[in-house]
């Protein structure tokens, strides 16, 4: 697959954002500005990017809990999101989702839960009524690999083939489930060697480079998109940091930990586009440089932005005008 400048300048962009962003989150974490626990996806920049500019901007991802990537991709900005992050009322959500969950119904950007491999029926419920409706839309679902031993999992995958539903199934497969590695859980090596049980597609490729990733999931959005069924594509990258920012990591061994840096998708897509001419290093440095100033900003609002006020714990609480 040949791709224009543009979108390949539009890949690196995205994940340098992604990194970036969830770097300043780090530090406004550990600084004691965000009222809860936060899990980034430092070192998957790849997956959510490469599966979501493949998307229109039609079509609905539910991320999962590391889903800055995919959620800078369908739009959302620096300064909403480290709000969220801060439990401020400028948030995406109002300071109610946390970090975790930039949620944005406008930029078809869903996500209800933290339950562990909940969130697969409730995609799977979405494209049953997309379907119902015959609306030009899919949806992605994304998920770990801890979700491929849910009960959930097994459920939706099943239906989703027998409706042949407009879904596909992302898995960022990073070889831990919390604490748990996936070798001493998991009876397959491929999380999608599973989809043969429900007789659909399931593909496994390098999550750690963008454009494998995006061209793995081009044509199994349209083949979504023409009705055709559904897809488990799985992506296997690595997780950089802990389950979450301040887990010590004593599972897992030193070299493991140090070899992490080895598979960053980042350089491996700026260093082929400095090769192939397509940007320079110096238009990189000025790209990271804006993005830098960006953050400067989005922190300066998050931190002057108002808490919510103690009343409106009581709103969306329950459905009004029967909408």
């Amino acid at each position: 697959m040949v791709l224009e400048k543009d979108k390949l300048i539009e890949l690196l962009v995205i994940m340098l954002r992604a990194k970036m962003l969830e770097e300043r989150a780090v530090k406004l974490f550990t600084e004691g500005h965000s009222p809860g626990w936060i899990h980034v996806g430092r070192g998957q920049e790849a997956v959510g990017t490469g599966v979501c500019l493949a998307l229109r901007p039609t079509d609905i991802i539910f991320p999962s809990h590391r889903g800055r990537a995919p959620a800078l991709a369908r739009g959302v900005d620096f300064k909403r999101a480290l709000a969220e992050l801060c439990g401020k009322k400028t948030g995406v959500s109002k300071g109610r989702s946390g970090y975790d969950f930039l949620v944005d119904k406008n930029l078809g950007i869903y996500n209800v839960t933290g339950s562990i491999g909940a969130v697969m029926p409730m995609a799977t419920g979405v494209a049953l009524s997309y379907q119902i409706q015959r609306l030009d839309r899919i949806v992605v679902c994304f998920f770990g690999d801890g979700c491929a031993s849910q009960g959930t999992f097994h459920e939706s995958l099943n239906l989703a083939s027998l409706w042949k539903l407009p879904i596909v199934y992302v898995c960022e497969n990073n070889g831990w489930a919390q604490f748990t590695a996936q070798e001493w859980v998991t009876s397959v090596t491929d999380i999608a060697k599973r989809a043969v049980a429900y007789d659909m597609p399931g593909i496994t490729v390098d999550g750690d480079d963008v454009l494998a990733v995006y061209e793995a999931a081009c044509p199994v959005i349209d083949r979504a998109r023409r009705g055709d069924g559904p897809t488990l594509l799985e992506a296997k990258t690595h997780r950089w940091y802990g389950h979450y920012v301040g887990d010590p990591q004593r599972y897992r061994s030193k070299e493991e930990l140090e070899k992490c840096p080895e598979f960053d998708p980042i350089p491996r897509l700026e260093a082929k586009l400095i090769e192939e001419k397509v940007v320079t290093q110096d238009e990189v440095k000025e790209i990271e440089e804006g993005i830098s100033a960006e953050l400067d900003e989005a922190e300066k609002f998050a931190l002057e932005s108002p808490l919510p006020e103690a009343e409106s714990a009581l709103e969306h609480v329950y459905c009004e005008g029967g909408k």
